[in-house]
């Protein structure tokens, strides 16, 4: 991720003097400052972000709380603006590729929540986490000096909770995310009408002691092109993106979602972009792989006596042609990846690579764990395969288009 700007030069009447960045170790110490310091800065001094920039409908946001609590975690600070937009501020140390997966899905999943609120949950909310009495959340905005219409901001405020209008902001330092990781994590939720920012905000020591706080913009969604589709109440809408439900149906059991679950659970993965897997209550669990729209996946996938996994497309999708492409190479390529995958096709189109693996139960330890230790190995080999030449694919054929 590119920087947009360096070191600060302080320039005082007689000379110059670079200033130096402030360490943020995994303890505060006298002269760090951690995780718990951003959030209580942010949160006295909001105007510090760069919300402008990002998205000018969330200016001037009013902060109401730090680590409210919801079904999905509590969130780091909670603000709204005078129009009743909600902001949700997450502040992260990022130091591992898992951390940087963990802090995106987390804010995501917070939205998702808030999404199922009305106005009335969040005052309810905000009310209980400062012990205050009444309308918490509407007094504080009307205390920051916005004279505002009790009836007109609650029906905004729960209209914008319903139809996920948010601006999400993770704020921290050492981001090392790139964009097209971040598109992968909103394709998932793109359901939801969100604005989502990138900041790190580094903090300079002066020679006199004092702190200098320069944040910077390191993506927005501004970039990310995401397809919302509103349908009038009552009425549903049906879509081919996604996992095809006619792909290995049968009746998913409360055993196999807790299998799925328990080895999503142990997944680890080589790629630092790639985004954890996701098993659905009727009991698949799927990995997706880049491909616009979440066209293009790897299913972990139980069988009577089997387990294995394959990889397949929506039809007529960019993940459909990156799979052909890589299908027409296969005889040249298959070896790299190992074991005993299987190519086939579907209407003599679609390529579907799948490989299984035979068991004789799972009820013992000993081969519970030797199965699942195989599935998440194999699992990693496949995304270590599958992803690299998806995503060269895809960017030649965006070349090839400009």
């Amino acid at each position: 991720m590119a920087r947009q700007h360096a070191v600060p030069i302080l320039l005082p009447a007689d000379g110059s003097e670079a200033l130096e960045l402030v360490p943020l170790p995994l303890t505060a110490g006298a002269d760090s400052v951690s995780e718990a310091a951003i959030q209580t800065l942010l949160f006295a001094h909001p105007a510090c972000l760069p919300i402008r920039e990002i998205d000018p409908l969330f200016c001037n946001p009013v902060p109401l709380c730090i680590e409210l609590n919801t079904p999905a975690g509590p969130i780091d600070i909670l603000m709204v603006t005078a129009s009743g937009l909600p902001v949700l501020v997450e502040c992260k140390l990022w130091r591992n590729p898992e951390g940087r997966r963990e802090v995106v899905g987390q804010i995501l999943d917070y939205a998702k929540e808030l999404s199922r609120w009305s106005s009335s949950d969040l005052q309810r909310e905000v009310s209980r986490r400062l012990k205050r009495e009444g309308n918490a959340l509407l007094d504080l905005v009307r205390e920051a000096g916005h004279d505002v219409d009790e009836i007109e901001f609650n029906d905004a405020l729960t209209l914008n909770l319903r139809r996920g209008r948010f601006l999400l902001l993770i704020v921290g330092d050492g981001i090392r995310e790139r964009v097209e990781a971040i598109a992968e994590y909103l394709q998932v939720h793109a359901g939801l009408h969100f604005t989502l920012g990138l900041v790190e905000l580094p903090i300079y020591v002066t020679p006199e002691g004092g702190r200098v706080v320069v944040p910077r913009i390191l993506a927005r969604t501004e970039n990310i092109v995401r397809t919302v589709v509103e349908c009038p109440e009552g009425m549903s809408l049906q879509t081919d993106e996604g996992p095809d439900p006619n792909i290995y149906v049968d009746d998913a059991t409360e055993e196999r979602r807790s299998i799925l679950a328990q080895i999503a659970e142990g997944l680890e993965f080589d790629d630092p972009d790639q985004p954890p897997p996701k098993v659905t209550p009727k009991g698949y669990c799927y990995i997706y792989l880049g491909a616009p729209a979440s066209s293009c996946w790897i299913a972990i996938h139980i069988k009577p006596g089997k387990i294995g996994l394959y990889v397949t497309s929506n039809t007529n999708t960019p993940g459909e042609d990156a799979l052909i492409s890589i299908a027409r190479d296969w005889d040249n390529n298959k070896e790299e990846l190992g074991g005993e995958p299987i190519l086939r096709h579907v209407n003599d189109r679609r390529p579907i690579f799948e490989e299984y693996r035979a068991f004789t139960g799972l009820e013992g330890p000993a081969d519970r764990a030797a199965i699942f230790q195989w599935i998440r190995s194999r699992a990693n080999d496949y995304v270590n395969f599958f992803r690299p030449r998806i995503r060269a694919y895809l960017a030649e054929r965006n070349e090839d288009r400009r």
